[in-house]
Parts: structure tokens; sequence; C-alpha cells
């Protein structure tokens, strides 16, 4: 059987972005601590339970849709290291294959949603793409879809290849990727108040003053 050259192209590239993950990931993970005591602390290296609520970070230093509590062991730690956000825009087949691939291997995830002009530069600037589907483990960014290269880097962060998911998990619904501003209210127009009429004026007699019989 030969080997295209254009085949091991392919797989130099996937080769190389792969060893980029596993390099650079760890160092870039983050995970808000909040003390027993209510202090809030930000680390990137993977605290211990005993240290507070970890909340794990993504790229855009939003907090990671899944509560690592609710995993089990082995899915909670790669999830801390390396989260998973999907961004998607509505009515997309190829978003609804992406959805469709992290659900059936049990991968927990965020997804966010690109919806306005304002969304998109978001996408750009977290991912370095304005295409969705866009797949981000930990600080890595898979443009468009494609099963095999997807699957090839969850299993080099570590993700199970089959679900360990709890059968009563429920995935996060998806949410739109920047904060929507509600126009500010416009003030109530001040009430009217009605004009009181003008004074009648007073009839005025004649006098007798200067007149002459």
């Amino acid at each position: 059987m030969s080997v295209h050259r254009s085949d091991l192209s392919a797989m130099a590239t996937m080769l190389v972005g792969l060893a980029a993950l596993l390099l650079c990931l760890p160092a870039h993970g983050l995970y808000k601590v909040v003390g027993p005591d209510g202090k809030v602390t930000y680390t990137d290296r993977m605290p211990s339970p005993a240290d507070g609520k970890v909340t794990p970070l993504n790229a855009a230093g939003n907090g990671v849709a899944t509560d690592p509590a609710a995993l089990p062991l082995e899915l909670r730690q790669v999830a801390l290291r390396y989260p998973v956000t999907l961004y998607v825009i509505a009515d997309c087949a190829p978003c609804d294959g992406a959805r469709a691939l992290l659900r059936q291997r049990g991968i927990p995830h965020a997804e966010r949603l690109v919806l306005t002009e304002e969304d998109v530069d978001a996408l750009q600037r977290l991912t370095g793409t304005r295409d969705t589907p866009t797949l981000m483990i930990g600080q890595q960014p898979l443009r468009g879809l494609s099963v095999e290269t997807w699957n090839a880097y969850l299993d080099s962060a570590g993700y199970p290849r089959e679900s360990r998911l709890p059968a009563a998990y429920q995935h996060p619904p998806a949410t739109a990727l920047t904060e929507r501003r509600e126009p500010p209210p416009r003030p109530a127009p001040a009430p009217v108040r009605p004009q009181a009429e003008p004074p009648v004026p007073e009839a005025t007699l004649p006098t007798t003053q200067g007149i002459r019989f």
C-alpha cells in the first residue's frame, strides 16, 4: 500500500498540533478557588478539593459550565486541566454534528452561541477564527468539524473514548457568547399639570369723583 505525500503532510501537521497541546495546555490552565474563609484566588495548578470550591476557567476567563464535583474522578481531573468549549451558530448541520460527537463520547463541555456581530468579534479574539463550529480544548482551537482530528485531540488531552458521565447528568444549555445589554429604560414622561385659568377681572364701577352735575 502506497502513502501519498499529502497524507504524510497531514499526519505531520496533526502530530505537531498534538505535541503543542500536550506541552502548552497545562501551563495555561486556570482555576478559580474560593477557600473556606471566602477568599478567592486564581492558580494555573490543579487545586486540591480541600482548598475550597474549584471552578475551571476557559480561555475567555469564564467559568466552565460543568460542575467538577458532579463528575467521576478520572473525568473530573481532565475536565479541570483541559476544559472544552464548543462555539456554534443556529441552524447549522456541522454544529449539530459537533454537539452530537461530544455528547456521544460523554465530553462535559460549555456551549456558546454566536448570534451577533459582537459575538463574531469575540469568537475571533478567543479562537483566532470566525468559523463555526470551533472547538476549544484548553487553549487549543480546532476550526471546523473533523471527527478524526477532534477525537485525536480529545484522546491526547486524556478524555475517555466512551462516556463516563453519570446516568443523571444533563448537559448545560447553550448560552450567548457575549452578554446581552438591555437598552436603558426610557424615563417616564413628567405628568402634565393643568394650567390654572387666569382670574376673571372684577367689574369696575364708575365713581362720582370728577363728575359734575
